[in-house]
C-alpha cells in the first residue's frame, strides 16, 4: 500500500500485516483484543491468565526464582528467556523480527530488543521518562495552556517549609513525588501528622507538586499524538481508592466509560486540553499513545490537569472495545500506524469529531480487584476468566470461557481476567483479578452501586487461601510474589 488516507485502509493494513507484533508485559489485559484487528500480534507474558488456553499469548512454561524490582524488571527477564527468544527468532522473518511495544520499559530493554532484532515502536525510554515526570507536566500544560490544579513546585525539607513554600494554598494539601503510582505517591496532608507519616519519602525528593486540596472527581482520557495531529477518546470516570477494591488511598481501581459522564462542558473542554496537550507533546518529540488523568472541580467544574502517563494504561482495556473503537478502529491502531513505516495522511478533525458524538460512546466499566487484608496465604483456588453472570438474588456463576470483554452480552453478565491463580501468594495489594461489564459500576454521587458491590463480593468467594503461619516464610512469599505490593503490573 503506497499511502493510507482513509480507515479502510487502515483497517485493511493491519489486517494483512505479516510482521510479527508483539505486547509484552505481566499480563495481556492492556491490550484485550488488539489481536483480532492486527495480523502476526502476539502477547508475550509472565502471568497466563488463560490456563494455555488462549492461542495468541505465548508464556514461557520454565520460570526462574526473581525478586521483581519493577514491571520493566518483568519484561527484560521476558526478553532474555530462552523460551521467548525462540519464540520471536522462530516468527522473524529475514528483514525483522518484529515490533515490540510494552507497558513499560527502560534502556536495558531497548538494548535487548537491539539484539533481538525487535523494532520498539514507542518513543526512547528517556523522553518517556522525562514526560511521565509529574512535574515536568505540570510545565508542559502550562505551557500548552492546559492548567493544573493550583500549585507549587518546590523541594521540601520539613513541615515548616511546605507550609511556608505553600502559603497561598491554604493548610489542606496534596503533595506528589516526581515519579511513582499515584496510589504510592500521593500523600493528602492537613495537619504535622500527617507530614510525618510521609516525610521520608517528601524529603528526599529533590521537587514536589503541591497542590491545594480540592472536591474533585477523577476521570481519564486517552490519545495518540500522530503525524497528522492527536486523535482524542471519550472521558471516562475513574474509581479512586474504594477500600473494598484497594488498600491505597488514592489509589486507581477501576474506570466507567458512558456517554454522559460529566457535563458537556466538561467532556468538551477535557478534550479540547487533550487535544492541546497532545500537540506540545508533540513539540517535545513525543509520539503516540497517551493518557491525561483530569481531575474535575465539583465545586467549580473547572477542569485540572492532574498527570500524564505517556504509554497505554489500565484504561485502555476500555478504549479499546467501546463502539467508537469499533466502528472506527482501536485508538492503539493509531499508534502501530504512527511507528510503521507506511506513510499515512488521515482526517483527524473529522475522527476527533465522530468520536466526541454520545452516539459513538457505550456504557462499559470495569473494577480493578486487589486483596485489601493484611493477610498472607497461599492461593489454593481462583476464578476462571472467562464469562461469568449474575443471578437475581446477587450470587454468581461461571458461565463460559472467552478472552475478550465483548462476550459479557448484558448487565448480567461480566468478563473477569484471572491474574491471581492457585498456587500464588496472596498479600495486601496484590491483583486478584479484573472484572469489566457493560454498564455502570458507580452512581450519580461515584459510590459504588449495588451491583459492583456484589460482583466484588462475589470474585472474592471464588478465592479460597491456606494460611502461612510462619512470619519469615511470609515475608520471602511476598518478596517473592510478583508485584510485592511495592510496583503495579497493569
Amino acid at each position: 500500500m503506497n499511502k493510507i488516507t482513509s480507515i479502510a485502509d487502515v483497517r485493511r493494513h493491519f489486517l494483512n500485516n505479516k510482521e510479527p507484533i508483539y505486547f509484552i508485559s505481566a499480563t495481556n489485559f492492556n491490550l484485550l483484543g488488539i489481536g483480532d484487528w492486527v495480523g502476526s500480534f502476539r502477547h508475550i507474558n509472565y502471568i497466563d491468565c488463560f490456563e494455555g488456553k488462549q492461542r495468541n499469548v505465548f508464556v514461557p512454561k520454565q520460570k526462574f526464582s526473581r525478586d521483581f524490582e519493577s514491571i520493566e524488571d518483568i519484561n527484560n527477564y521476558l526478553l532474555e528467556h530462552k523460551e521467548v527468544i525462540d519464540f520471536i527468532q522462530s516468527r522473524a522473518n529475514s528483514e525483522s523480527a518484529g515490533v515490540a511495544s510494552f507497558l513499560m520499559f527502560d534502556e536495558h530493554t531497548e538494548e535487548i530488543c537491539e539484539q533481538l532484532g525487535l523494532r520498539v515502536a514507542f518513543p526512547p525510554a528517556e523522553l518517556r521518562k522525562r514526560m511521565d515526570n509529574k512535574i515536568e507536566t505540570v510545565r508542559i500544560g502550562n505551557k500548552a495552556g492546559v492548567p493544573s490544579v493550583p500549585n507549587v513546585l518546590a523541594r521540601v525539607g520539613s513541615y515548616q517549609e511546605l507550609l511556608e513554600v505553600s502559603e497561598s494554598l491554604g493548610n489542606d494539601l496534596v503533595v506528589q513525588t516526581a515519579f511513582g503510582d499515584s496510589g504510592h505517591t500521593t500523600f493528602f496532608i492537613a495537619s504535622e501528622e500527617d507530614y510525618y507519616k510521609h516525610a521520608e519519602e517528601i524529603e528526599a525528593e529533590p521537587e514536589v507538586k503541591i497542590m491545594k486540596r480540592i472536591n474533585c472527581r477523577g476521570s481519564a482520557i486517552e490519545a495518540c499524538a500522530t503525524r497528522c495531529g492527536t486523535v482524542v477518546g471519550p472521558l471516562m470516570t475513574e474509581l479512586v481508592g474504594f477500600k473494598t477494591l484497594t488498600p491505597y488511598k488514592g489509589g486507581w481501581c477501576g474506570n466507567e466509560m458512558f456517554a454522559g459522564a460529566f457535563s458537556q462542558e466538561v467532556r468538551d473542554l477535557a478534550r479540547e486540553y487533550t487535544f492541546k496537550f497532545g500537540e506540545a507533546l508533540r513539540e517535545e518529540g513525543y509520539r503516540g499513545y497517551f493518557e491525561l488523568d483530569f481531575l474535575i472541580d465539583m465545586d467549580t467544574n473547572e477542569v485540572y490537569l492532574g498527570e500524564l502517563n505517556p504509554r497505554v494504561t489500565g484504561a485502555s482495556s476500555l478504549t479499546n472495545v467501546a463502539a467508537f473503537a469499533h466502528s472506527d478502529i482501536p485508538l492503539f491502531l493509531f499508534h502501530l500506524l504512527e511507528f510503521s513505516d507506511v506513510d499515512f495522511d488521515l482526517d483527524i478533525n473529522d475522527i476527533n469529531e465522530r468520536w466526541a458524538h454520545p452516539e459513538s460512546v457505550d456504557s462499559w466499566s470495569q473494577l480493578v480487584i486487589k486483596h485489601t487484608d493484611e493477610s498472607v496465604d497461599l492461593l489454593t483456588q481462583a476464578p476462571t476468566t472467562g464469562v461469568w453472570r449474575m443471578n437475581d438474588q446477587g450470587g454468581i456463576a461461571y458461565d463460559h470461557y472467552s478472552y475478550h470483554p465483548h462476550a459479557a452480552e448484558n448487565e448480567e453478565e461480566a468478563f473477569f481476567l484471572r491474574i491471581s491463580g492457585a498456587g500464588d501468594f496472596r498479600y495486601e495489594g496484590a491483583d486478584l483479578g479484573i472484572l469489566i461489564t457493560r454498564g455502570r459500576l458507580m452512581d450519580d454521587d461515584f459510590q459504588l452501586n449495588e451491583r459492583a458491590k456484589a460482583w466484588i463480593d462475589g470474585i472474592r468467594g471464588q478465592y479460597t487461601g491456606q494460611a502461612l503461619q510462619d512470619p519469615v516464610v511470609e515475608e520471602v512469599a511476598v518478596s517473592h510474589a510478583i508485584g510485592g505490593g511495592n510496583f503495579k503490573i497493569l
